[in-house]
């Protein structure tokens, strides 16, 4: 009589560099809502900012509690969407030791944690206004659309999560009362479908770097559920994705330049003009960055690159003084 072998274990992988698995269920839930993603909404103090209104207590409070509203709407989605590709996420070497996926926090307890941060959220935005309240309204059907149907639909991912950024900033205008110009909406609208390109782009220069091949586009779905991977990833070339990322980027510099120059006089004119620099500067390193695969998550560039982060204090910078003190 043979014996029967023993079934053969995985080897054990450790968490890739910057991951911690914990195993407290509070601290998995913080974890799950993501704060590190919460810089995105800082989207929410553009209009303001640009309005020359966060001098004023009013203006500082209406872009906080925007900036709260998206933050708690934001997390909420996350948990929803995270509880939704749970096994996915399994498969798929960096997003299986998040904590939902890890099985540190159940399923039922981060869809029952989302629907009161989403409350929250409403809540909160409605706090601001019924106008902000629509506006975090819109921003949860978007982002449930994307989860549900539309990140799995190649080019209609893309628009829908700059959508999201979009979205963001036009928030940050509804909650001091302020008009959106067509400049700040174009270069906004630029930048976010750019952070978007990029982002998958790196994804897809990540996995032909470890050798993952996904199957035709027939399949594409499948193939990503089965591997843990963004189904439209199969989808995608990256010399897709870079041409994208080049048309955005020409198009975002060129709006910026024309609304430095053109809609500026006096003295704040040589401010804004000196801000292009930067400007341009920022989206090179970018470039750069995405086109050696390490921009799969934009706000960790944000907060870990230090010719990244230097350049965007001097744009800000500059911008303030052409705001602010001219």
């Amino acid at each position: 009589m043979s014996r029967k072998s023993a079934p053969v274990r995985p080897p054990v992988v450790p968490p890739p560099a910057g991951v911690r698995v914990g195993r407290s269920l509070a601290v998995g839930l913080v974890r799950a809502c993501r704060p590190r993603q919460w810089l995105k909404n800082v989207l929410t103090f553009a209009a303001p900012a640009a309005a020359g209104v966060l001098t004023t207590w009013p203006g500082v409070r209406d872009s906080l509690i925007a900036f709260a509203a998206f933050c708690l709407a934001a997390s909420a989605t996350y948990l929803f969407n995270d509880a939704a590709d749970a096994e996915a996420d399994r498969n798929h070497p960096r997003k299986r030791f998040r904590p939902i996926a890890a099985g540190i926090v159940p399923v039922p307890v981060a869809r029952i944690t989302g629907v009161l941060l989403l409350v929250a959220g409403l809540a909160v935005g409605l706090a601001g206004g019924w106008r902000l309240g629509l506006v975090v309204a819109g921003y949860l059907a978007l982002t449930f659309s994307y989860t549900i149907w539309l990140k799995h639909q190649p080019v209609v991912d893309l628009v829908a999560v700059a959508g999201c950024h979009v979205v963001r900033a036009y928030a940050g205008a509804v909650a001091v009362a302020v008009p959106v110009t067509s400049w700040f909406l174009v270069v906004i609208t630029l930048g976010s479908l750019l952070l978007v390109a990029g982002k998958r782009e790196a994804e897809l220069r990540a996995q032909e770097r470890k050798g993952v091949k996904l199957t035709n586009a027939a399949n594409s779905r499948n193939a990503g559920k089965s591997r843990g991977t963004r189904s439209t990833l199969s989808v995608y070339t990256t010399s897709y994705l870079s041409g994208v990322r080049s048309m955005t980027s020409g198009a975002m510099i060129v709006t910026y330049c024309l609304w430095a120059l053109q809609e500026h006089k006096g003295t704040a004119l040589g401010f804004y003009a000196l801000s292009i620099v930067p400007f341009v500067l920022v989206v090179l390193r970018h470039a750069l960055l995405v086109d050696r695969g390490i921009g799969e998550e934009p706000e960790e560039l944000a907060l870990r690159d230090r010719p990244l982060q230097l350049f965007l204090v001097l744009l800000l910078l500059l911008l303030a003084i052409g705001i602010y003190l001219t």
